[in-house]
């Protein structure tokens, strides 16, 4: 899974499970554990709160996502996902758009259990951890677009993406953050990413609320249509 691989052949299974109902619980849950109390104040929105390069037609697009199933946070309360959110909400994207997809997998992957992850994901943004990738990292030499999907935890994306991010050279390249979040929108993801993605340009992020991630087809057609990525 690690590998690049079409966009049906990779997620056409995650998309047929998040379809099948309350079965799996994860059709409407949230994917990112985040502590309830903090100070941070951050944009809810569906878009990241720096400039963005105006739409063009894209060339070669590239989503790369990072997930996590298992027990997740739910307006409050808890629910296990068979199939992660950002991997539904990746499903989505890559069912509309013509690009390749990579998944980024944890070499120590993250605890089923809800506050195991809570405790990890905290423990490694205070030690400004890199956590290791399973695999290797694709190139970037064909590509003109990335999309850098992933959970918000604790009003970041996991330490994970980072070491993704800077293992790679996106001169010339725009990426656009693609998050699931329970309560903080793109939260800090465009000012990590314009941190961690050397050359990139930052362009529109796209927020989708993991409680309602199962029914974004529109949210996620109109953010393709304003960020040029998709036209027709």
């Amino acid at each position: 899974m690690s590998a690049i691989s079409t966009r049906r052949a990779l997620l056409g299974a995650a998309l047929a499970a998040a379809a099948a109902g309350p079965a799996l619980g994860g059709c409407s849950s949230s994917s990112d554990p985040e502590p309830r109390s903090r100070d941070d104040a951050t944009a809810r929105g569906s878009t990241a709160g720096t400039a963005s390069p105006d739409p063009a037609p894209a060339g070669r697009v590239l989503l790369a996502y990072f997930s996590r199933a298992g027990e997740n946070y739910h307006y409050g309360g808890r629910r296990n996902l068979t199939v992660g959110n950002t991997e539904v909400l990746a499903g989505i994207i890559a069912d509309r758009i013509d690009c390749d997809v990579h998944r980024i997998e944890a070499a120590d992957p993250y605890p089923d259990d809800y506050e195991a992850t809570v405790a990890r994901n905290v423990r490694e943004q205070n030690a400004d951890a890199r956590p290791a990738i399973a695999g290797s990292v694709p190139s970037l030499d064909s590509y003109d677009v990335v999309l850098l999907g992933s959970p918000i935890w604790n009003v970041r994306p996991p330490m994970i993406m980072w070491t993704f991010a800077e293992a790679l050279d996106f001169t010339g390249r725009i990426v656009h953050p693609v998050v699931t979040y329970a309560v903080s929108g793109l939260g800090r993801a465009a000012d990590d990413y314009g941190r961690a993605c050397r050359g990139a340009a930052i362009g529109d992020g796209l927020a989708v609320l993991g409680e309602t991630v199962a029914d974004a087809d529109q949210q996620v057609a109109t953010w393709l249509t304003r960020t040029g990525l998709h036209r027709g």
